[in-house]
């Protein structure tokens, strides 16, 4: 190797002690006028108004509202970019909270959390660091969330990704934030398309991360608004990787009820274990209880129920009686930035408030992933479903799609990412 090529695989390195050596001078010198003198620390005694060496007295200045942004643009990687654009934030007294850089060949995207005055708006950050020299500048609102520090953040994902493998959609989404993930089977039924090969370290495709899912077939996860950096590929597929040495788990969660009827049932969750008590259950169910759920005729149920059981898709909860049969289903399922509620109930336990109990449950589910919205794709003539979305208290909307009723609930805005947040905290404090 020669000096020339190890000076470039310094360069990185190199360039964040310049970087961060001039943006502390810059500092200093912006600060210098604000200091004490070093030599006069201790307290003085009050003097008159006018006195000599006396400034007048001024009232405590207001305190001022700010606004927390997140921020991306991309640098060029020399001596001096940083610098320049953290000085440059600092004239408009935009405090830095945290930064990523993600090499990128010549070019570095910085990845800010910025506090910024309430009055700065979007337009005029994004000026000021183009005047600085940052271009395909992005930048939203930010929340309290996001003071985490990245590290933080990210063993939290990790922590519930390894607790429920359910958790894996919700964790990229939280990862990379807006996006759309969807999830292709290995194999699909007859006539279906077959998933593309994806090689074991993934494919990255600027807005587009294709990464093989732990049980066969391809997570896709879109982004078409903000390109992905190789770092939040590697980060991604961490994840990806950690779900599938963990192999298929399911919670160990279940709660025993007593029904109105004086009914013992066990509510728990499901996973791919439950195919064949699922397939039991709807030997048993009517042709007008599927055709209800499934909206037509019941075909090859062991692909869909695959599918529907898989935590890959959502989470499933199930209700079995004493003696172990499942006697109901019901489904939260990730339908890309959607989410979607179904409930299957065996005809002899219907009317005993099973769904209600399902729905609520799912629900609560949702709003503690951090969903915004659930909905059901139902008939009007399916009166127990109805009842049961009208009884969660949510406000709903309703719209005839083809023939089908969908009800939307919104879910209240104070209890989304209550999971997340509990998962964060504890981390912080660990």
């Amino acid at each position: 190797m020669t000096d020339e090529t190890h000076c470039d695989h310094k360069r990185p390195a190199r360039r964040w002690l310049r970087d961060a050596v001039e943006f502390a001078a810059a500092w200093r010198t912006r600060r210098h006028d604000h200091a004490p003198p070093t030599s006069d620390t201790g307290p003085r005694p009050p003097s008159a108004p006018g006195q000599a060496g006396q400034k007048p007295a001024l009232s405590a200045p207001a305190a001022e509202s700010s606004t927390l942004w997140r921020m991306r643009t991309t640098v060029k990687d020399e001596p001096g970019s940083l610098a320049a654009l953290c000085a440059a934030l600092a004239a408009h007294r935009v405090d830095i909270l945290s930064l990523q850089t993600h090499p990128l060949g010549e070019d570095t995207v910085d990845e800010f959390l910025l506090r910024a005055p309430g009055t700065l708006t979007a337009a005029e950050v994004t000026r000021t660091v183009a005047q600085a020299g940052g271009t395909d500048t992005w930048i939203e609102r930010a929340d309290a969330h996001d003071l985490v520090d990245a590290p933080t953040r990210i063993l939290g994902l990790a922590t519930r990704t390894a607790l429920d493998p359910a958790e894996l959609p919700l964790a990229l989404r939280q990862l990379l934030g807006r996006c759309t993930i969807r999830s292709l089977p290995a194999t699909s039924g007859p006539g279906g398309r077959e998933p593309e090969h994806i090689p074991v370290e993934g494919v990255l495709e600027d807005t587009v991360m294709r990464l093989r899912a732990p049980e066969g077939g391809v997570i896709t996860v879109e982004r078409p608004y903000l390109p992905f950096t190789p770092t939040e590929f590697a980060r991604a597929r961490a994840l990806v990787e950690l779900d599938a040495r963990l192999g298929p788990r399911v919670p160990p969660q279940l709660d025993v009820l007593t029904l109105p009827q004086g009914d013992d049932i066990t509510v728990r969750r499901a996973g791919a274990g439950d195919v064949k008590a699922a397939k039991a259950m709807h030997a048993r169910c009517s042709t007008r209880t599927l055709g209800l759920r499934y909206h037509g005729p019941v075909g090859d149920a062991d692909r869909y129920l695959g599918h529907l059981l898989s935590p890959r898709h959502g989470r499933t909860l199930a209700v079995q009686t004493p003696s172990g049969r499942v006697v109901a289903l019901g489904h939260l399922l990730w339908d890309g930035d959607e989410t979607e509620v179904a409930l299957l109930v065996e005809d002899e336990w219907q009317r005993r408030g099973i769904g209600g109990e399902l729905l609520g449950r799912l629900v609560a589910m949702a709003r503690e992933a951090g969903c915004e919205s659930v909905y059901a794709v139902t008939q009007a003539s399916n009166t127990g479903m109805v009842a049961a979305m009208r009884g969660l208290g949510l406000p709903l909307d309703y719209q005839v799609e083809e023939g089908t009723l969908v009800i939307t609930a919104r879910l209240e805005r104070a209890g989304a990412g209550a999971a997340s947040d509990r998962y964060e905290r504890q981390a912080a404090h660990d």
